[in-house]
Formats: C-alpha cells, structure tokens, sequence
C-alpha cells in the first residue's frame, strides 16, 4: 500500500504541475481555499465529516439547507468535477482539514466525459486513491454510489447506464473488500429503467429536495456507524 501511495502521490504532483504549467487551476484548487483557512483557524466541538463531490454534492445546501447546518459537515463539492481533480485537490479540501470522516461521491462526470474519456476502470482507481490517501491519513471513508441517470443534457451521445451499473458494482466490491462503508443512494432512487426517479430530480441527474430527503438520512446513519 505505501508504494501505490508513492504512485498516487507523483500521479497528482504532476497533474496539478501540469495545470501550473498551462496557467490553469484545473483541479479549482483556490475555490475553497479561503473557507478552509477559515474552517482551519475555528473551533468545532464535534468531529468533521467532509462531503467530496461534484455538483450533487455541492448543490445540496441549496435544496436541503438544513442538512448542513450541522457545522462539523463541510461541502467540498465543485460542480462539473470528475475523479481525477477531486484527486488533485483531496490533500488540500479533505486531508488537511483533519476531519473523523469523508464521504466520497464521485464518478458521474467522468462517465459523462467531463475531462475526456474516462473508462470505469479508471474511475475505480480514482475513487480508491482518495480513499487510501484518507485511510493513511487516518480519516475513516465512506464511498457513495454513483446516483442512477438515464441520459446527459449536456452529453447525449454518452449511453450512461450500463457504466453506472458497473462502477457501483466496484464500488461495493471494494467496499466489501476493504471493510469500508458503502452508502447506497442507487437502490433507493433508481426507477424501473435504471434512471433516476421523476420525483426525485428536476433534471435526471441532480436531485431535487426530495431527492435529496433520500439521501440524506442514508449518509446520516452510515456516519454515525463510523463514528460511534
């Protein structure tokens, strides 16, 4: 594990020096950076659960704001985001906030194809660097399957259901494998065409506030079976 660490290391050094390079911030690495010196000078009582994500994850306050307005949960989704710059900026938006836990929701926009083709296989490895780099920091993981969708406003060509299938199962195996905590958003949303439920979304992607009232008490108990 500490040699694939190594590799994941140099893996993220040279993509985020690659954006250094071309005068990009790829990875949006200065999107939280004032709100996690901030979180860093506070004090919060109560251990921190940090929600990695993409624009599900960072949404979420806007449809559900009461969910965190528990201060130890910090939303460190960026829309748009696939695996590879959440990878980028894990060190940075996850690790060194220190928290007791990280929920890891990821995976969609790289089936979309976000930042270029992107096979499952890649995903996978993505989301278990992120969680070997928590592991080794000692912070406790929970990966989250990838929400069902039936079709991409912004990507029709892209067929995404049978990859969505696929990166759950390995998400799950994983998770089985490892003894990590698998929240299961897909089984409670997913319609009969493996899409994501009408009622729960406005867009067949991103969930509405029902959709979000689904999620949250299923991440809610598997945090507190973490953290007890």
């Amino acid at each position: 594990m500490k040699k694939h660490l190594q590799i994941v290391l140099l893996s993220i050094t040279l993509l985020a020096f690659s954006g250094v390079c071309f005068g990009q911030d790829w990875a949006n690495l200065s999107r939280y950076q004032m709100e996690n010196k901030v979180l860093l000078e506070s004090q919060i009582d109560t251990p921190k659960v940090v929600f990695m994500g993409n624009s599900i994850t960072e949404g979420w306050p806007g449809h559900e704001p009461d969910f965190f307005q528990n201060p130890a949960y910090i939303n460190r989704g960026i829309s748009g985001q696939t695996t590879p710059q959440m990878l980028v900026r894990f060190r940075q938006d996850v690790i060194d906030l220190q928290p007791a836990a990280v929920v890891i929701l990821a995976g969609i926009n790289d089936i979309a194809g976000n930042t270029g083709p992107a096979t499952v296989e890649m995903i996978i490895d993505n989301i278990i660097s992120m969680a070997e780099l928590a592991q080794a920091n000692g912070i406790e993981v929970l990966l989250c399957s990838v929400l069902p969708a039936a079709a991409f406003s912004w990507e029709p060509k892209v067929d995404p259901i049978p990859q969505v299938l696929a990166l759950n199962q390995m998400i799950k195996r994983y998770c089985a494998a490892n003894d990590l905590i698998y929240v299961d958003y897909f089984s409670a949303m997913v319609d009969d065409e493996n899409g994501l439920q009408a009622v729960l979304t406005y867009d067949g992607v991103h969930p509405n506030k029902a959709g979000y009232e689904v999620m949250g008490p299923l991440v809610k108990m598997a945090i507190g079976r973490v953290l007890r």
